[in-house]
């Protein structure tokens, strides 16, 4: 058979591997996120701010482009500013974990959120819990104990002070996903673009007030800040938003909890690489355990309860 007699795919068949390829990129762009927060050699609050002004403008910017803005009411501010608050706290604590505890174990300990969402969904939805979520749980809490725990004592104050951020953020991450998803569930006209948009305008400007409380300074001093901030704020707020936010309605619940694995995973070996975070067996045992127990800790059962998808509908930014 010559090349011009192979078939030719269909649209169809080449939709999910299209899917496949955004979702994939899309995480592995948010791997970057915490590198760049490390690269950018600023005040932790300092790159969350830039992030999210950056990312905030160019996404309203997007928006416009198409012609699909529509006008925000203060309705839609008001429903923005839980999402905001929650944001911009997970953002203060995240990016003191990322600095003093490395980006790997950081990225972690946020994703640790699909445990309280799913006992949310469970307590507040009425969601029944996957079988495989206490199993999950087990296994991702003994990877974060080889990781963290079996090595407590030898950890500075600030070291251990970061991870204790960590899980904090964890837990601010949680009502940002919960609040997003509620807002966006009928409550407001807005795309889910513009609405992220508007969210990040509004964390910016909660993290602006931050900092000049606390007196850091927004000056950026550096190109190599400019450009680090630069590309936080356009390739994880943006980039790997609008990638992956296409292709997770069209893909298994499965395989999008696989894929987003990746972040983690992805931070953990960046860090190592490029930072030279310093690693032995127990460490990679600890990773592996952690990833297979939050992969685990997103299945879901195939018939929930009526109702009780209004937390799982959706993705973070």
């Amino acid at each position: 058979m010559v090349a011009a007699d192979l078939p030719v795919p269909r649209a169809e068949d080449r939709r999910p591997r299209a899917d496949l390829a955004a979702m994939a990129a899309g995480a592995a762009l948010l791997s970057c996120t915490s590198i760049f927060v490390v690269l950018a050699q600023v005040a932790p609050t300092v790159s969350a701010f830039y992030r999210m002004a950056f990312g905030g403008v160019a996404l309203l910017g997007w928006v416009a482009l198409r012609g699909r803005w529509q006008r925000i009411r203060w309705g839609d501010v008001v429903l923005a500013l839980l999402p905001a608050i929650g944001f911009a706290t997970d953002l203060i604590f995240w990016h003191r974990s990322i600095l003093w505890v490395g980006p790997g174990v950081a990225t972690l300990l946020t994703n640790f959120q699909v445990f309280l969402l799913a006992l949310v969904g469970w307590v507040a939805y009425r969601e029944r819990l996957g079988r495989a979520f206490m199993p999950g749980m087990v296994l991702a809490l003994a990877g974060l104990w080889l990781l963290v725990g079996a090595h407590w004592s030898m950890f500075d104050a600030r070291h251990r002070l970061g991870v204790w951020f960590g899980l904090a953020s964890c837990l601010a991450y949680a009502v940002y996903l919960l609040s997003f998803r509620r807002a966006l569930s009928g409550r407001t006209p807005l795309s889910a673009a513009q609405f992220l948009g508007l969210m990040s305008v509004l964390c910016a400007g909660l993290l602006g007030g931050w900092c000049i409380g606390a007196g850091e300074t927004l000056a950026l001093v550096t190109w190599r800040s400019w450009g680090a901030l630069l590309a936080l704020g356009f390739f994880g707020q943006v980039v790997a938003w609008l990638l992956m936010v296409r292709a997770m309605p069209r893909l298994p619940a499965s395989q999008v909890g696989l894929l987003l694995l990746l972040q983690p995973a992805l931070a953990f070996v960046l860090d190592v690489l490029l930072f030279g975070r310093a690693t032995t067996l127990s460490d990679w045992l600890g990773l592996g355990l952690a990833l297979a127990g939050i992969l685990l800790g997103t299945l879901r059962p195939r018939r929930p309860v009526a109702g009780a998808a209004a937390i799982t509908a959706g993705d973070d930014a």
